[in-house]
């Protein structure tokens, strides 16, 4: 029975992602896609959702859907910096460095999509899409929509990173985005503050 459940779980989700993903191309090309981050271990990256997040902005760059990308995170759960890391290995990918950004003070995936649009905007980039997963999709959009942000969201389509022919042993060298007095956000935030920054509750305002 849980297999049955857990079978038809990935095959409504990938429907969906790739329902979702049709409709969000013939918006295209964006000037710019926002990648949301993820916590950075260490260099064995190949089953991590970063991963996941970095080879589908370098899928939507290769194939002319967007012409710039935007990765963002702080450090959080560990001592790197998320955009950059991601950032580092979109380069590493192949994707130009005039093309690549960071964004690197959010700390929640609202903060992610708030601050990165703010920073799309300043740079003079109108047509904005956000590419995650469609989890993250999902709860982002309602954010988005009940606060009308005219962000387009693309999630994840898994079998298009399967045509993909990456490294997925990809090195890259961390060390520029280590922080090294860095403290973890649940020991400078107790669990209502964070509560309240990942509801968007907590969103400091744009310098």
């Amino acid at each position: 029975m849980h297999y049955l459940i857990a079978c038809s779980l990935l095959v409504f989700s990938c429907t969906s992602s790739l329902k979702s993903y049709n409709k969000a191309i013939k918006k295209a090309p964006f000037d710019v896609i926002i990648v949301p981050g993820i916590p950075y271990q260490d260099q064995n990256w190949a089953s991590n959702i970063m991963k996941d997040r970095v080879l589908w902005s370098f899928y939507l760059y290769s194939k002319g859907i967007t012409r710039n990308v935007i990765y963002s995170g702080n450090s959080v759960y560990s001592p790197y910096v998320e955009g950059k890391i991601m950032a580092m290995h979109a380069i590493a990918l192949g994707i130009p460095l005039e093309h690549v950004f960071s964004e690197t003070k959010a700390e929640h995936s609202t903060e992610n999509l708030v601050y990165s649009y703010r920073m799309a905007k300043k740079m003079g980039f109108e047509k904005i899409a956000v590419a995650t997963d469609l989890f993250q999709s999902t709860t982002l959009k309602t954010y988005a929509w009940d606060r009308s942000m005219p962000v387009v969201f693309i999630p994840i389509v898994y079998d298009s990173l399967n045509t993909l022919n990456v490294n997925s042993s990809l090195y890259i060298d961390p060390s520029s985005a280590f922080v090294g007095d860095f403290v973890p956000l649940p020991q400078r935030e107790n669990i209502l503050k964070r509560v309240l920054g990942t509801l968007g509750l907590e969103m400091r305002k744009a310098e």
